[in-house]
């Protein structure tokens, strides 16, 4: 699995921006694999409810799908050279409030096998 570590994230009040970040450990990537060999998301949690998909990002960066719930509020990004992955978040909502978490899914496979250790979003109204 791919060692993802978030940063970001924080408390704001409702129209405010806040910018996640998650990064990947290059030296847990399976061998001869890149970042690049990885399809990137973003999920958010809040307490008592089921995780929610709020993005995903194709392997060169091309290519973005989002929620309904975020959509063009929020962007997905990628810097391959540096290993990095990014979730901007732009006129937030109070009830955007969650645990975030990113998501590595090895090209060619089916499941999201790596997480991040998830990041609090508090946005308050």
């Amino acid at each position: 699995q791919v060692q993802l570590v978030q940063s970001g994230g924080g408390s704001v009040r409702a129209g405010g921006s806040l910018s996640l970040l998650c990064k990947a450990s290059g030296q847990t990537f399976e061998s001869g694999r890149t970042f690049e060999d990885y399809a990137m998301a973003w999920f958010r949690q809040n307490s008592g409810k089921d995780r929610e998909f709020i993005a995903d990002i194709s392997l060169s960066g091309g290519v973005t799908n989002y929620a309904n719930s975020v959509k063009g509020r929020f962007t997905i990004w990628r810097n391959n050279a540096k290993n990095t992955l990014y979730l901007d978040m732009n006129s937030l909502k109070s009830e955007d409030t969650a645990v975030y978490y990113c998501a590595a899914r090895l090209k060619n496979t089916d499941n999201f096998a790596s997480w991040g250790q998830g990041t609090q979003v508090t946005v308050s109204s």
